[in-house]
C-alpha cells in the first residue's frame, strides 16, 4: 500500500458519461483534501461483464494493460478508481498474476509489455477511508449531514470475490457507513448493502432485474432511510432512473411509493465540504436529489442559529 496521497488515476469508461457526477464530486473531494489523481495514459476499457463472458483472455488483458501502463508511470504508484466494476477488474487481472510466476508471464504475453503487478488497485472508498483521509475530510467540513438517514449501499463489486476484493468485511462492510457517520448523517441498519441491484440483468431479465431493485428500495424504506448512497456508476444508474419506473407500477398496484434519492458516497461527502449541487453533479441525477439535500442543510442551519441564540441568551 502506498503511503502517500498520490495515485494513478483509472478513470474507467463511464466516467465523462453515465458516472459524470461521481467523477465531478471524487474530484471535488480529492482536490479538498489533497488526494492526486494522475491519470494513467493511453488507458482502455477494463472489459467488466463483458469481456467476463465472452472472453477470458480478454478479461485479464484489458485491466493488465492498463495496470502495466501505471507500473511504467511509476512501479511504486497505487492505482485509484472510482468505478467499483473497474475495480473489480483492474483487482482480478492483478490477482491472477500474482498467483504465480507462470500467471505473470502469461500475462505479459497476453499484453506484448512487461508487468509485474507490483502496485495495487483501490477504490475511491478506500482510499477516502484510510484514517489519514478521514482526518483530512473532518478539517475540511463547511458544514454536516445533520443526521441524515443513509443506507450505505456497497453493492456486488466491492466486496466479491473476497479474496481478490480484500475489502473490510464481505458480508457487512462498514466504511462507507463510517463516512456517512463522520460527516454527520445516520448510517441506518439495513440488511441489502452487499445484495445485487440487478442492474447488469436489465438487458437479459429486466423483471428479475426490476425485483432487486424493488425489494433495496423496500428494505431502505423499512428502516427508515431518507437516502441511499452508493460507490458504484451501475448501481447509481439502476437505483437513480428505475425509481420513477418502479413507483408506476406500485402504484398500479396500491403500494406505498419509494421517496428515497440516490447519492454517490463522495457527493455526500462534498455537500459538507461546500460544494455546490452543480460542482457535485447532483443536478444531473434523474430521480430529485437537491430537496432532501436542502432540507438536511436547512435543519441543520436552524439548529445551529437555535444553539447560538441560546449561547447568547446566556
Amino acid at each position: 500500500m502506498s503511503s502517500t496521497n498520490r495515485f494513478a488515476y483509472f478513470p474507467g469508461c463511464s466516467a465523462d458519461s453515465t458516472g459524470i457526477s461521481f467523477t465531478k464530486s471524487a474530484e471535488f473531494v480529492c482536490k479538498r483534501i489533497g488526494i492526486e489523481l494522475v491519470e494513467i495514459p493511453d488507458w482502455c476499457c477494463c472489459g467488466t461483464s463483458a469481456a467476463l463472458v465472452t472472453d477470458k483472455n480478454l478479461a485479464v488483458a484489458l485491466p493488465a494493460r492498463s495496470l502495466a501502463l501505471a507500473e511504467k508511470m511509476d512501479a511504486d504508484l497505487d492505482v485509484a478508481t472510482g468505478c467499483a466494476g473497474c475495480f473489480n477488474s483492474l483487482k482480478s487481472a492483478r490477482h491472477f498474476a500474482k498467483q504465480s510466476e507462470d500467471n505473470r508471464a502469461y500475462v505479459e504475453d497476453l499484453i506484448d509489455m512487461p508487468y509485474s503487478a507490483s502496485n495495487d488497485v483501490f477504490s475511491f472508498l478506500e482510499i477516502m477511508h484510510r484514517p489519514e483521509n478521514q482526518e483530512l475530510i473532518k478539517n475540511n467540513m463547511v458544514t454536516t449531514l445533520h443526521g441524515l438517514k443513509v443506507a450505505s449501499y456497497y453493492g456486488c463489486a466491492l466486496v466479491r470475490p473476497s479474496k481478490v476484493c480484500e475489502f473490510d468485511d464481505t458480508e457487512d462492510p462498514r466504511s462507507m457507513d463510517e463516512l456517512i457517520e463522520l460527516v454527520g448523517g445516520e448510517a441506518i441498519d439495513w440488511g441489502y448493502k452487499v445484495e445485487c441491484c440487478g442492474g447488469s440483468h436489465n438487458i437479459s431479465d429486466p423483471k428479475a432485474a426490476k425485483k432487486l431493485t424493488e425489494r433495496i428500495y423496500e428494505d431502505a424504506m423499512i428502516n427508515g432511510a431518507e437516502a441511499i448512497a452508493v460507490a458504484c456508476p451501475l448501481c447509481f444508474l439502476n437505483l437513480d432512473m428505475r425509481e420513477k419506473e418502479l413507483n408506476a407500477i406500485r402504484e398500479a398496484e396500491g403500494k406505498s411509493l419509494f421517496n428515497i434519492p440516490t447519492y454517490y458516497f463522495t457527493e455526500l461527502l462534498g455537500m459538507t465540504m461546500g460544494g455546490s449541487f452543480k460542482e457535485l453533479g447532483i443536478d444531473k441525477h434523474f430521480w430529485p436529489a437537491e430537496d432532501i439535500a436542502k432540507q438536511a442543510l436547512s435543519a441543520r442551519t436552524q439548529s445551529d442559529d437555535t444553539a447560538e441564540a441560546k449561547e447568547v441568551a446566556k
